[in-house]
């Protein structure tokens, strides 16, 4: 058995966007330039208001983006995507408070 002490965890945000994949070099542009410490992109599918988007990762499908970082971060990077894209892109954008383990990592 380790001896070793378990890592006190550190209250972050969790920026989620689900999105077109067509979006997703505009969006990680965007992000970039804002600030965001990473993201990770995976492909998405699922059902809503714009109907049935099947997974790939072509222009037809959705990608999840998911950025860790501060609260203040992630409500500006919030703001700007739903200014920039809501209103022409099938999109639904979400924050959850995450604790992580190695909080110099965001």
């Amino acid at each position: 058995m380790s001896n070793a002490q378990p890592h006190a965890s550190h209250e972050k945000c969790l920026l989620t966007v689900i999105c077109e994949a067509v979006l997703e070099a505009r969006l990680l542009d965007d992000l970039q330039r804002l600030g965001a410490p990473g993201w990770t992109v995976s492909d998405a599918r699922g059902r809503g208001n714009r109907g049935v988007r099947n997974a790939g990762w072509d222009n037809d499908g959705n990608v999840r983006i998911e950025v860790v970082c501060s609260r203040t971060l992630a409500e500006k990077l919030s703001q700007h995507v739903q200014q920039q894209y809501y209103a022409d892109y099938a999109m639904i954008c979400y924050l959850s408070a995450v604790e992580v383990l190695r909080p110099e990592k965001f």
